[in-house]
């Protein structure tokens, strides 16, 4: 053995090893139950992130232990096609050229979205690999995959024809630079500074932060029974319009009288709703790319800007005009696109829904009733305050990249697609022998953060679609934050990328570090320190490994690896360790089933270092010849219980010691039973 481990040569040479021997694909076992696990598809953006890292981490950990426990055990592999993200990603491409999609025109734009797939798809796969996936490659999906659009068709039709599609005209969420409606999820709040005007409408004065709109107001809504007049003029155009009266109006908000412009706030189009027997008008004065446009009523030096210039403009007429009473210093929440950014504009548009409340009872019901358990058990309660308030679902997008809605039209949400994933990828609609054996998958796992946009979505039309619950489990697991509990990002430097650091330091010390501390459902802080010191840990290993392998005495007895001759052992240090051993057997068994897969970390972390390192082999050392088998015995033995943790260097050094199985990850997981302290057997020759 090399005196120092060097990662970079173990982790290819095992992989390449594990893929060719086919350890990775399960054969389907009638008589045997299956242990399958869908990968959250990465987007085909890029690079993977520390999340992916993580979630490969876990999914791989259970992958690999339910494999030693001689299951049928599948992970599918497979990227989304992530519709607006992979548009806007080849956009910007493109930018750098000094063209737009529409300088290509949408056939030769998607022959450049086709050409990036192929690109960083296969990227995304190397990356995987790099961390140790044991998934089956030869099950991979795409979204895109002409069986998984034969899905997707099939999944549209049959909502449709049962009435549960439907197409009407809303308020919708607007994002101007990527020219589409998003869903309310697809958008993020931050919480900006920002001014409330206070504005002279004759009779009555409101309150607004956007006084851009006013041209598009219809009426001044004020609570029940507390309008003093009939009617209010807008300033600058000097037009009437009703003064009406509502419960959704807060009283507290501002002078208490709300303007009501419908096209251009969803709240004020749920009270033109209530109310537009008595108000026929409908004005829209901001257009799709987000510029004030001339609907008879916005003035013509207003027109064509931006709407944030057309707010400035807008603030220094009424300045003029005398109609500005005061400006107040407020901070409010302002929605921006998920994806580039931008400031949402609520826009009216002719879109595609799905009802929804049909689809959130069964899967309310499936928690309920424990067919479907979520850990951490407190996003329960989460998961159902969202369904039992469920809106419908917009699930039609004006883009060029992803599934088509009606050919040459819009094109499906992306979130659409991938909650069929869980039965999509096993080849549904058609019952292929994948599906009648793998489904339902036994556990989804992924981030909190995605409960609402993915989890639930791919409950309810598992349910609807199947009439199974995709899942048995869902496991939450949290974010990973810098050191001082802030969100990582490139802007603020502060991101630690998971592949550079698997080259440093090695891709078992990244997952080691991914792992440990990380409990289910709570963020977690990761430094690069906290790796550094796993990497502490892998060396630990070798050394570990070089004295018990490379440093055993000419005359000491071996481990058999057939398991055929008992030596009793008399000796109180190795009645210990081996009773230490055991118990450490059943703490990792049982935390791995529980889904605390930190506790078995840390236990194998305290075992292997602290009881066998640096207790019973430094009582060893005067002994060696007696002790070689239980060095082995226990070493082999923890380099088993280790290895859906630290796959690699487990499996080189599994090699080096006496073994039965071709490979550390398809051998027997570990049992304590035979370790009690009147029989203690260990086989030597």
């Amino acid at each position: 053995m090399d005196k120092v481990y060097k990662q970079n040569q173990v982790e290819q040479k095992w992989y390449k090893f594990w893929e060719e021997n086919g350890f990775f694909k399960p054969e389907i076992n009638p008589s045997g139950k299956p242990y399958v696990i869908t990968m959250p598809p990465p987007n085909v953006t890029g690079e993977l992130h520390l999340g992916h890292a993580l979630t490969a981490s876990i999914e791989d950990l259970l992958i690999r232990y339910h494999r030693m426990k001689g299951e049928a055990a599948l992970w599918i592999p497979g990227v989304d096609h992530a519709g607006i993200a992979t548009q806007v990603v080849v956009e910007k491409e493109l930018a750098k050229e000094g063209k737009t999609r529409h300088d290509l025109g949408k056939d030769e734009f998607l022959k450049r979205v086709w050409g990036w797939v192929k690109k960083y798809g296969q990227r995304i796969d190397e990356q995987h690999k790099k961390l140790g996936v044991s998934a089956d490659w030869s099950r991979r999906r795409f979204t895109m995959d002409d069986d998984y659009q034969e899905a997707v068709q099939e999944a549209f039709n049959r909502l449709k024809r049962k009435d549960l599609i439907y197409q009407d005209t809303k308020i919708t969420s607007w994002c101007s630079r990527c020219s589409t409606v998003l869903s309310d999820l697809e958008s993020i709040y931050k919480e900006e500074r920002a001014k409330l005007y206070y504005l002279d409408y004759g009779s009555i004065q409101i309150a607004t932060t956007r006084p851009e709109t006013i041209f598009a107001d219809v009426a001044v809504a004020v609570p029940p029974k507390k309008a003093k007049a009939k009617v209010a003029t807008i300033p600058l155009i000097n037009l009437d319009i009703p003064i009406i009266e509502d419960g959704l109006v807060d009283p507290k908000f501002g002078t208490g009288a709300l303007k009501i412009t419908p096209a251009h706030d969803p709240l004020d189009f749920q009270i033109w709703q209530k109310h537009k027997s008595q108000i026929k008008e409908f004005p829209v004065v901001i257009n799709a790319d987000g510029l004030l446009v001339n609907d008879k009523r916005t003035p013509k030096e207003f027109t064509g800007l931006k709407v944030a210039q057309a707010k400035e403009s807008v603030v220094e007429s009424l300045k003029k005009a005398g109609k500005l009473i005061q400006e107040e210093n407020i901070t409010h929440s302002v929605a921006h696109c998920q994806r580039c950014d931008t400031v949402i504009e609520p826009m009216v548009s002719l879109q595609w829904f799905i009802k929804m409340q049909p689809l959130a009872k069964p899967a309310i019901s499936a928690v309920k009733s424990g067919q479907i358990k979520i850990i951490p058990k407190r996003f329960e309660k989460v998961y159902f305050q969202w369904l039992e308030n469920i809106q419908d679902w917009c699930i039609s997008r004006q883009i060029w990249w992803g599934h088509e809605i009606l050919e040459g039209g819009d094109v499906l949400d992306t979130w659409f697609s991938s909650s069929l994933w869980p039965f999509a990828t096993l080849g549904w609609p058609k019952e292929t022998e994948d599906l009648k054996y793998f489904y339902p998958t036994t556990v989804m796992e992924t981030g909190y953060d995605i409960l609402f946009f993915w989890v639930a979505r791919m409950i309810m039309m598992g349910l609807e679609m199947t009439d199974q619950a995709p899942f048995q489990t869902v496991y939450l697991h949290g974010l990973i934050r810098d050191p001082l509990g802030q969100k990582m990002s490139k802007s603020k430097g502060n991101v630690i990328e998971p592949l550079l650091m698997a080259d440093k330091y090695g891709t078992d010390a990244l997952r080691m570090s991914l792992v440990v501390g990380n409990t289910p459902g709570k963020d977690m802080r990761l430094s690069e320190p906290k790796i550094q010191g796993m990497r502490n840990f892998t060396n630990k290993l070798w050394n570990i490994g070089r004295f018990i392998i490379d440093f055993a005495p000419d005359d000491a007895k071996h481990l058999d690896k057939n398991v055929s001759i008992e030596n009793k052992m008399s000796n109180p240090a190795d009645r210990e360790i081996l009773d230490q051993l055991s118990h450490t057997i059943q703490s990792v068994t049982e935390s791995i089933e529980k889904y605390r897969f930190h506790d078995a970390a840390e236990a194998l972390y305290e075992f292997i270092w602290h009881q066998f390192a640096d207790k019973y082999i430094e009582s060893t050392k005067n002994r060696r010849t007696e002790a070689q088998p239980v060095l082995e015995y226990v070493f082999r033995t923890s380099l088993e219980l280790l290895h859906p943790f630290m796959p690699f260097i487990t499996e080189e050094l599994w090699q080096g010691l006496p073994h039965q199985a071709a490979s550390i990850m398809v051998t027997k997981w570990p049992s304590g039973n035979n370790l009690g302290t009147n029989s203690r057997k260990i086989n030597a020759n």
